[in-house]
């Protein structure tokens, strides 16, 4: 029987989280939940740019919390509103419905999440035999699964480098990109993303993923920021003005180090417009990209560019990349142990179930 799936949530993950669910051979979407009241009695084909499928979407979040419900995609957002997010993936775990998300980066690993909510979050688990997945891109599948991938095929390591190079403009998120990562807003305040805890609570869980993939042990982690001001006024659609003076661009690195050297780096690099810090890198393909650089024997760099055919833009190919590795996960986080999975706790998650030319009502399910 196919695995019954919530979506919560239909911004810009919730909406390829959708098409990808509607794809997938082996999951049945039972229910939507929004919190926009224009969003609401909608059909979930209409939110996602889909044919109609039957299934409308509703305001009421005990939907999610049906008995009939073998999973939940939980994409509503978790960086301006964490206390709610974190109640909400709460009671769908307690109430016995596993949960794939982006929206709770501490969740990425139980060894580095913060005791309280690791404590909360197991006992949720435990009372209903439940697990929770936490992926994205970046963190996410860039950090943990393909450095782990490409690393099999290079000799003498010495460093692996996963990076994001991005124009935030193109993020559809105007508060997120105001007042959490701080573009816009005065030099002489470091915005909450930048500081040691925020860059450690987000990316130390994937490295530390990533440590264990390879056997390594980290010995600590390290922090690198450094910011630049816009040198001119911008004008962003639908962010409106950043003024001059203002923090226009940031460069961090997050670092796992071993014998004092830097092993395991993230590294990003991030604009609000791309005249902004001119002699930092810039990406292979338009406005935005991700990759992985290994140092060794050979040197390997892979860069990446994904679109989506129904949304434009850099981020909303990143995003589909995120809800389809969430979505595709799913059988496999409703057979694991309850509790808090990573990567490493799951079999290799691949498209097999997403192929187009194969019919949900085909006969080959295995």
């Amino acid at each position: 029987m196919p695995k019954r799936v919530v979506v919560w949530g239909t911004g810009n993950v919730g909406r390829p989280a959708l098409r990808s669910v509607l794809a997938h051979r082996d999951l049945e979407l039972a229910g939507v939940v929004v919190s926009d009241p224009a969003k609401k009695g909608s059909d979930a084909g209409n939110l996602c740019g889909m044919e109609p499928t039957g299934v409308v979407a509703t305001d009421a979040r005990e939907v999610a919390f049906g008995s009939d419900i073998d999973a939940v995609v939980y994409c509503a957002t978790g960086d301006s509103r964490p206390v709610e997010a974190l109640d909400d993936v709460t009671e769908c775990l307690r109430s016995g419905r596993n949960v794939v998300t982006t929206s709770l980066y501490a969740l990425q690993n139980e060894a580095t999440a913060p005791p309280d909510m690791a404590s909360r979050i197991g006992e949720a688990c435990k009372e209903g035999n439940s697990s929770v997945f936490v992926s994205g891109v970046d963190p996410g599948w860039l950090i943990d699964i393909l450095p782990l991938l490409l690393s099999g095929v290079v000799a003498d390591i010495e460093e692996i480098r996963c990076r994001e190079i991005f124009n935030y403009a193109l993020y559809d998120q105007p508060d997120v990109v105001r007042k959490v990562i701080g573009m816009g807003q005065p030099m002489d305040q470091l915005p909450p993303m930048l500081h040691e805890f925020s860059l450690r609570l987000v990316w130390e869980p994937n490295l530390r993923v990533l440590a264990d993939g390879l056997g390594a042990t980290l010995d600590e982690i390290r922090t690198h920021v450094e910011r630049l001001p816009l040198e001119s006024d911008v004008e962003v659609p639908g962010m409106g003005r950043f003024e001059a003076g203002t923090q226009g661009a940031f460069r961090f690195e997050v670092q796992g180090v071993i014998d004092g050297v830097p092993r395991l780096v993230v590294e990003h690099v991030t604009r609000i417009d791309d005249a902004c810090a001119p002699d930092w890198p810039r990406p292979e393909n338009g406005s935005g990209g991700h990759g992985v650089r290994i140092s060794g024997r050979p040197n390997l760099e892979l860069a990446f560019h994904a679109e989506d055919p129904l949304e434009s833009g850099a981020a909303a190919g990143g995003n589909a990349t995120a809800a389809a590795r969430l979505v595709n996960a799913i059988p496999e986080v409703c057979g694991a142990t309850p509790g808090i999975v990573t990567s490493l706790d799951l079999a290799p998650v691949t498209g097999a179930r997403q192929l187009s030319w194969v019919s949900k009502a085909s006969s080959g399910r295995s």
